[in-house]
């Protein structure tokens, strides 16, 4: 069926304006669409009046400023409540939607917010509580989907005729391997210092690192039996991370020259989708993420189109723009660390927008609703709150018929006393994504 190209009439074509209408009628609607600045043009077509001028018939969206600027300037928000709904960017009396959906879209999408100075982290990263979603508690809801069903909903009595896409509920689990091993795969300073503290601090641990070493014991962190079976049972889309920088404070995993490391990451790419977890101080310092890069297409032979940044440090928006310059397609470090829920207020992947040089890029953002590590490190929660916490932000996303993204560490899947009942979560998770 052929539907009719719905037509955005606006003063000026920017690329700002095409960006959000393509997320809101293109990519959630499903509807064929184009900007057109001469009203002779308009012809019978279903028209979005995105201008101050009269067009009978048309359906009238009065435009904030935003899309037709350039640059960053700070802006004072304004939420207010339509539909059950926070909305900003208010349109006037004359409008036949109460907010400029394009630019509230666009502003949430590109993470306007972060780029003016904020006060970072301890590990330099833009604060969830600082979100204007957080703030104003929207954070767990898919807002730009939400006000794009709304959209489609006020369209529709203008133009009875239109129909629009059925988006169908998606899930994607993702494994970051941080830490895949306890004793194997560390070169020999990191091995010699792990037994003094074995013998200094945990005598039996002694033992079994010398029995793990010489293999005659299992890897005590070495899940990944457990999680392959249980990907084979509920055959999730999986995506798997790994890690090939250097050791640091902050960077636990094992050297990208271990054999058995090796052979891990082969034994995964050989089966899933997979990707780079640049470490934590390749995020902002591009010659490391280059290095570690190679190193991951050297072990598997294949290229690497996906990545996620290690402790999701990541800067607008040169983080994306090493991404890029590596070729890589995918990024999924688009989630707050320390909150669930949906940090660009959307839940579908989309293409990051650069600010700084005002053009949509080739690099598709996949973002994350939530964590292991937000509800159990930053959270406290136990497995049962955090199981409220995972369906009910599964259930925002399945109402717009979007992607759940969650984001699990093969260190969170342990049968330790800390990690007890979780294990039982996640394959609860796995088992209500596919109804």
């Amino acid at each position: 069926m052929t539907f009719p190209k719905v037509k955005i009439f606006a003063r000026e074509n920017t690329s700002r304006l095409c960006y959000s209408a393509g997320i809101i009628i293109g990519d959630i609607l499903g509807l064929p669409w184009e900007v057109v600045t001469d009203r002779r043009k308009l012809g019978k077509s279903p028209v979005i009046n995105y201008s101050e001028e009269n067009i009978k018939g048309s359906f009238r969206i009065s435009p904030s400023s935003l899309l037709f600027e350039s640059g960053i300037n700070i802006r004072e928000i304004t939420i207010s409540t339509w539909n059950n709904l926070p909305v900003f960017f208010q349109t006037n009396d004359g409008s036949d939607f109460p907010f400029d959906i394009f630019a509230a879209s666009f502003y949430m999408v590109t993470r306007y917010e972060e780029y003016p100075d904020h006060q970072p982290d301890e590990h330099g990263r833009f604060r969830a509580s600082s979100s204007l979603a957080y703030k104003n508690g929207f954070l767990e809801r898919p807002v730009v989907d939400l006000w794009a069903k709304e959209f489609s909903k006020s369209f529709l009595k203008k133009y009875p005729t239109l129909a629009f896409r059925r988006n169908e509920f998606r899930a994607l689990l993702t494994i970051d391997s941080d830490q895949p091993y306890a004793y194997l795969g560390k070169n020999i300073l990191t091995s010699v210092a792990g037994l003094f503290r074995d013998i200094t601090n945990n005598k039996h641990h002694v033992s079994d690192r010398y029995r793990v070493v010489k293999h005659e014991l299992k890897d005590p962190y070495e899940v990944y039996d457990y999680i392959l079976e249980n990907i084979e049972k509920y055959k999730p889309d999986t995506r798997f991370f790994f890690p090939t920088g250097d050791h640091s404070k902050y960077d636990k995993n094992p050297s990208w020259k271990s054999r058995e490391y090796r052979d891990l990451i082969n034994r995964i790419a050989s089966r899933f989708s997979f990707g780079i977890h640049p470490s934590y101080f390749a995020a902002d310092k591009y010659g490391l993420m280059e290095a570690e890069f190679s190193r991951l297409k050297a072990i598997t032979g294949k290229e690497i189109t996906a990545g996620r940044y290690h402790f999701i440090r990541l800067f607008l928006p040169d983080s994306y723009r090493n991404l890029a310059r590596l070729g890589i397609t995918e990024d999924y470090s688009m989630g707050f660390p320390e909150e669930p829920g949906f940090r660009a207020g959307i839940a579908r992947p989309y293409f990051f927008y650069d600010l700084a040089e005002e053009r949509q890029t080739g690099l598709k953002i996949v973002p994350f609703q939530v964590m292991d590590g937000t509800l159990f490190q930053y959270k406290k929660l136990d497995h049962e709150s955090a199981g409220e916490v995972i369906f009910r932000l599964m259930n925002e996303t399945r109402k717009v018929g979007g992607l759940f993204v969650s984001l699990w560490h093969n260190t969170s899947l342990l049968e330790t006393p800390e990690w007890a009942g979780w294990r039982k979560l996640f394959e609860r998770m796995l088992k209500e994504q596919q109804s």
